[in-house]
């Protein structure tokens, strides 16, 4: 009996092993727990593998260093390439510069809850564990902003150092030809505003080709032309605005309504141009067909410069009386806007019984700077009579011009039409006619005495740039040197012709000209009333 019980006490009293082992994997485990806990939440406070932010990795970097990185790579310049003829120019446009600021804040918070997509937290730790890595493939947008009103004035300061504007025309006075500059290039700012924006918000893509444009000259304007004329004339010895000379000169583009005006607001004495004016009043005051001998008057006045019939015209006018017609032809020039342009006296015929006199004069207001000494009777500018024939070519062309600036019928688009077609048989082959090339179309009417010339009218060019060109030049002398003035003229009018056909222009002078205005009667005026054909005047040449 008492062994037993000394057994018993001896296991009793031995070390209990195997809770002491327990309590020891218990606690390995706990402080293996806690280990890999520290260590996860340490991890935790870097963001996701395969997460970016604005294309800029930043995975399994702390929130300090996500931040550091992007704001470190937006902060670094973009650079500009303008390329021109000189060559490759590089600019460097630093973010603060216009004002370039990022919002961190939401975007490091789009990081971070991009950690929440792998689960709860002992979902992540248990992938930790089984050491599952946590890829999130997502991108958090660039959240960023800057003054746009900087970027341009950058830009625009740019443009102003880099931007190289075309060259000036040139002219050469021996052919008369007026020439382009060289191109120039251009920055497109809103184009270069666009790629700016994109280069800055972009992490890799930060050099930007400025969009620059080449300015090529295109369709000269009519200065070049107008600078060409002027030197033209300097170097002929006429001084356009001088005391003992003045040149007057007005030319209109059709397609464009661009113009020049050389003194074109100078009174000059009309002499026959102002037949073009009569035949426009002879059709307004006509509510029929004009008959065989009326159109056979008009021919001969526009053709011929005939004074006879010129005054006939202003008779009939005139319901017979010829003052009444003078009257009406100014009272119309005045109407359609020709406020320096009128008639108030007949043509002198020189013949016994003629009956003389003179109306009124309107008030005019041209340019008084300048005195040409005009006929006190019958007087015009070039700018007045280019624009009727403006106004006439619109007329025949369009149905307005005249037609609106005599409302209600009074003169008709056929009427607009033959006016043209009667004038363009006006081949005298001098003055704005010796300027262009043989059979070009030109509708025209001239006038001289012996201290003025003058020639107006449309020219239709073959490549469709119509142009009305109007001349006056003055010297002042007892008789007019025609080989002095008319080729001046015909070199005007050569130099615009070359403006508007360079591809048929005429580099020399035409050769051959008659020695003056070639005889009307039997060469270009119909032979009789019944020849005259309003709608095509040429048509007797063809059916003799």
């Amino acid at each position: 009996m008492g062994r037993t019980s000394l057994s018993s006490r001896r296991r009793r009293s031995g070390f209990p092993i195997l809770l002491a082992f327990s309590a020891l994997c218990i606690a390995a485990a706990s402080g293996l727990l806690i280990y890999f806990l520290v260590v996860f939440s340490r991890r935790e406070q870097q963001l996701p593998a395969g997460v970016t932010v604005a294309g800029i990795s930043v995975g399994q970097l702390s929130e300090r260093n996500a931040v550091a990185r992007w704001e470190r790579a937006y902060a670094e310049p973009i650079l500009l390439l303008y390329a021109n003829r000189s060559g490759e120019h590089p600019i460097q446009l630093h973010p603060d510069q216009v004002g370039w600021r990022i919002s961190s804040e939401p975007m490091l918070a789009g990081a971070l809850a991009s950690a929440a997509e792998g689960g709860g937290f002992w979902r992540r730790f248990l992938d930790f564990l089984l050491g599952i890595e946590l890829t999130v493939p997502r991108d958090i947008p660039l959240v960023a902003d800057y003054q746009d009103n900087a970027l341009e004035a950058f830009l625009r300061d740019v443009a102003a150092r880099y931007d190289d504007p075309p060259g000036r025309p040139t002219f050469d006075l021996d052919t008369l030809r007026v020439y382009p500059g060289a191109s120039g290039f251009a920055l497109d700012i809103a184009g270069a505003m666009t790629m700016a924006d994109a280069a800055l918000r972009s992490a890799d893509q930060r050099v930007v080709y400025l969009p620059v444009g080449g300015l090529g000259n295109g369709r000269l304007d009519l200065g070049s032309l107008k600078a060409l004329i002027v030197n033209y004339l300097d170097s002929q010895g006429f001084i356009y605005d001088g005391l003992g000379t003045v040149a007057s000169v007005y030319i209109l583009d059709l397609e464009t309504g661009e113009e020049i005006n050389l003194l074109g607001d100078v009174a000059f004495s009309a002499a026959s141009t102002i037949k073009a004016p009569i035949a426009i009043e002879y059709f307004r005051r006509l509510d029929r067909e004009p008959t065989a001998g009326e159109a056979w008057l008009i021919a001969n006045s526009l053709l011929c410069s005939n004074n006879s019939s010129s005054n006939l015209l202003m008779e009939i006018i005139g319901g017979g009386d010829i003052f009444t017609g003078l009257r009406s032809v100014s009272n119309t020039l005045q109407a359609i806007g020709a406020g320096n342009t009128y008639i108030t006296a007949p043509f002198f015929l020189g013949v016994e019984g003629q009956e003389l006199g003179s109306i009124a004069a309107p008030a005019t207001a041209p340019n008084e700077s300048f005195d040409t000494q005009p006929d006190p009777f019958n007087q015009t500018t070039a700018e007045d009579l280019g624009a009727i024939f403006a106004l006439t070519y619109d007329c025949a062309h369009y149905d307005s011009g005249l037609a609106l600036s005599l409302p209600g019928g009074q003169i008709t688009q056929r009427e607009c039409r033959q006016l043209l077609e009667v004038m363009s048989a006006n081949d005298l082959e001098r003055l704005l006619q010796g300027g262009i090339p043989p059979d070009v179309r030109i509708s025209h009417k001239n006038g001289w005495i012996f201290d003025t010339v003058g020639d107006a009218g449309v020219v239709f060019s073959p490549n469709g740039r119509h142009y009305v060109i109007s001349v006056f030049l003055w010297e002042e002398t007892e008789f007019q040197d025609y080989e002095k003035l008319w080729p001046l003229v015909e070199e005007i009018s050569r130099a615009a012709w070359n403006f508007f056909n360079p591809e048929q222009a005429l580099l020399q002078p035409r050769a051959n000209l008659p020695p003056t205005a070639i005889e009307c009667e039997g060469n270009y005026l119909p032979p009789n009333a019944e020849a005259v054909d309003l709608d095509d005047i040429n048509s007797w040449k063809r059916n003799p």
